[in-house]
């Protein structure tokens, strides 16, 4: 794999066969999403978009887990005061408009998941078209116990269907490889040890097919779904997720700090909520690489 222009640090990408693969390369933390992680990420996207000899994108992850989602710890230029402001300027370009661009690249897309995808992990797989998950992975988003709604790309209601989005967003559990193939949200499970053979043997099937036709295909989908009101609809979650940001401000007491995590639900962020700024700390990465 070559790495992008401008020496980027966190992603990997290859092209062969008209397949360009897009690796998350952070499994030390991992694959916790800063703003360089997410801005390199988009180039790559970008370039495989561009690029008129790749037919398929697939997106695949480096390291036990998919992704633990945004890392609190940050990066890139932070003001002396955070405001409201500020987040959702933040989270307007890298949660939001970055995902919708990555759901439109008029090439079709395939994630490969294993382990935790956690929150904003689901950001980077929901845009994909199909989704292969090996039978080790768990889907989680349990921010309400942030005093947030959800996180900032509602795709719980589309992906799950709207009870079996108020119940992992109620209960911040998480979900298996087999339940969420059940809802839909996942096209395959495989075994951990063939997850990025099947994957790939999936691109290879898919980019023998006319690229036209491809495009026109997904087209196709995306616009019944944003007839159907999807388009709008993240649009406007995306308001009511900063709502949760406000009011967390505003009352910090809005928020289940005292929660008691078990081993099935998110350890990492009970190290987020315990004064630990990121999870590219010691003992959330010691439970990353022993869970």
């Amino acid at each position: 794999p070559t790495r992008l222009e401008d020496a980027p640090v966190y992603i990997d990408y290859d092209v062969s066969d008209r397949i360009a693969t897009i690796t998350l390369n952070r499994p030390e933390a991992a694959n916790a999403q800063n703003p360089e992680l997410l801005d390199e990420l988009d180039a790559a996207w970008s370039r495989a978009a561009a690029d008129s000899e790749v037919s398929v994108i697939v997106l695949r992850a480096n390291g036990k887990h998919f992704s633990a989602g945004h890392d609190l710890k940050g990066g890139g230029p932070v003001p002396d005061k955070i405001t409201l402001e500020f987040i959702i300027e933040h989270e307007a370009k890298r949660y939001l408009e970055y995902t919708l661009r990555w759901r439109n690249v008029p090439k079709p897309s395939i994630a490969a998941v294993q382990g935790r995808c956690i929150s904003g992990g689901l950001l980077l797989c929901w845009p994909c078209d199909l989704i292969v998950a090996a039978d080790d992975a768990q889907f989680s988003d349990p921010v309400v116990l942030m005093g947030i709604g959800g996180v900032e790309y509602h795709g719980h209601t589309w992906e799950l269907g709207p009870r079996k989005a108020k119940e992992i967003l109620f209960t911040g559990r998480a979900m298996t490889a087999d339940e969420v193939l059940s809802t839909g949200m996942v096209n395959r499970v495989v075994p951990r040890d063939r997850l990025d053979t099947e994957t790939r043997a999936l691109a290879e099937q898919i980019a023998t097919m006319p690229p036209f036709a491809l495009r026109q295909a997904k087209r196709a989908v995306n616009q019944t779904l944003d007839v159907q009101g999807f388009y709008a609809a993240i649009q406007s979650v995306f308001d009511v997720h900063q709502t949760g940001h406000g009011n967390r401000r505003d009352d910090p007491d809005d928020r289940n700090d005292d929660h008691q995590f078990d081993e099935g639900e998110s350890l990492v962020f009970a190290m987020l909520y315990h004064g630990s700024p990121s999870i590219d700390c010691p003992g959330a990465i010691q439970f990353m690489s022993s869970t």
